[in-house]
């Protein structure tokens, strides 16, 4: 391939672009192609060159001139190849950028779309809730709307006069927990539930309490549970129960009162009727219980041959019990008019504490000076005496005396 001769203006800026070249008028570059120095060296050369020599000389004109040809495609290629390498580069484009990151932007619709949703449901909600309230589908018409169940022993009346203070009302505007504590206000009443059934019924369900024995307040006789609530008697009178009268409980005291008093009955209901090993509720043996002194627990008994105050104490019931009920027959053969025992000293029971006067002295006016035993036994006796027991059955007559006598245990 042909040389290519570029000849540089020595004024000329070498690191200078082409661009920078064209603005400053600087002379084009001169080409000197081959055929042309070939041309000069044949004119400077002798003239004794063979006719060979000059065909030669043609042959490679033409093939430079070809060759020049293709150089110069070349160099306008380079050309244009340098002129755009020095170009200035194109105006960049703006992109359009969001004013958030991208995971900010996430959220920022994800909190959207929670917010939208809440919206739509509490449109839908406010609408319902307009419509529950003020709607005739949700009104209580009458009493066959309400539904009173558990309902036993205590006064059905009662009971629906309590509920029935919403007939006519919304059943969203019943108020649930206020009828249930006046509900349990009712003395049987335990506990009670209250429910709303839509479109319109309310649902009264009743716990009554369990009654565990009678009390006497003053004349009249009622039902009383295991934690001192006086229940009054059962509105169903077909209801039978069978327990002894508690005594020593008024309807003044308290109920923390009466709950502790009732404790106490319950323990000795427990001893008597776990019964041992025979399994007997002795209970059922029992007619009254006199809670008056926590001390000492009296209570009185229904044997084949009457009834028998006993003094039970504050503890061992069962095992006072069933010496009372192994050693009766034998006391009521050694003492004719036996009315009470006092089984609370160990290794000694006292018969007929609960008189003053000496057998021996029974017909006569005056009352002798009673020996040092006899003496001895009526400290005993009075020592540990408790107010007028609850009820004495009257077998003797009133002009009649009875002594204290006390039994040892063999």
């Amino acid at each position: 391939m042909a040389r290519e001769l570029i000849e540089i203006n020595p004024n000329d800026d070498p690191d200078g672009s082409p661009r920078e070249r064209r603005e400053r008028g600087r002379e084009p570059i001169r080409r000197t192609s081959a055929a042309d120095r070939e041309e000069d060296f044949l004119r400077n050369s002798d003239s004794a060159e063979t006719s060979n020599s000059r065909k030669n000389v043609q042959r490679s004109r033409k093939r430079s001139q070809s060759s020049e040809d293709a150089e110069d495609s070349i160099v306008l290629d380079l050309d244009e190849e340098d002129e755009v390498q020095f170009l200035r580069a194109p105006r960049r484009v703006p992109v359009k950028r969001n004013a958030l990151p991208k995971k900010v932007a996430q959220k920022v619709k994800l909190a959207a779309t929670i917010v939208g949703v809440a919206i739509v449901v509490g449109s839908a909600a406010a609408t319902a809730y307009g419509y529950g309230m003020h709607s005739w589908r949700f009104r209580i018409n009458s009493s066959d709307n309400i539904e009173i169940s558990g309902v036993h022993n205590a006064s059905r009346a009662h009971v629906m006069e309590v509920a029935g203070a919403d007939i006519g009302r919304n059943v969203f505007f019943v108020p649930l927990e206020e009828r249930q504590r006046q509900l349990e206000r009712i003395p049987w009443v335990e506990s009670a539930t209250v429910m709303r059934l839509l479109p319109n019924r309310i649902s009264v369900d009743i716990h009554e309490r369990t009654p565990v024995a009678f009390v006497q307040i003053g004349s009249r006789i009622s039902l009383i549970d295991g934690s001192g609530v006086v229940m009054g008697m059962p509105a169903n009178r077909q209801t039978k129960y069978s327990f002894p009268v508690v005594h020593g409980i008024s309807d003044t005291e308290p109920l923390s009162s009466r709950a502790a008093a009732m404790q106490i009955y319950n323990r000795m209901a427990g001893e008597l009727d776990s019964g041992g090993d025979d399994g007997a509720r002795y209970t059922r043996q029992l007619s009254e219980v006199d809670l008056a002194d926590p001390e000492d627990v009296k209570v009185i008994a229904n044997d084949g041959s009457g009834a028998l105050l006993i003094h039970l104490g504050s503890s061992n019931f069962l095992d006072r019990y069933k010496l009372y009920l192994a050693h009766i027959t034998e006391w009521r053969q050694q003492f004719q008019h036996l009315q009470s025992v006092d089984l609370r000293y160990d290794g000694q029971i006292v018969v007929n504490p609960d008189n003053a006067v000496d057998l021996k002295n029974a017909g006569q006016n005056a009352k002798p000076e009673p020996s040092s035993d006899a003496r001895k036994q009526s400290a005993i006796s009075t020592q540990h005496s408790t107010p007028k027991p609850v009820s004495r059955p009257s077998t003797a007559k009133a002009s009649r005396s009875h002594a204290k006598k006390t039994w040892k245990k063999k």
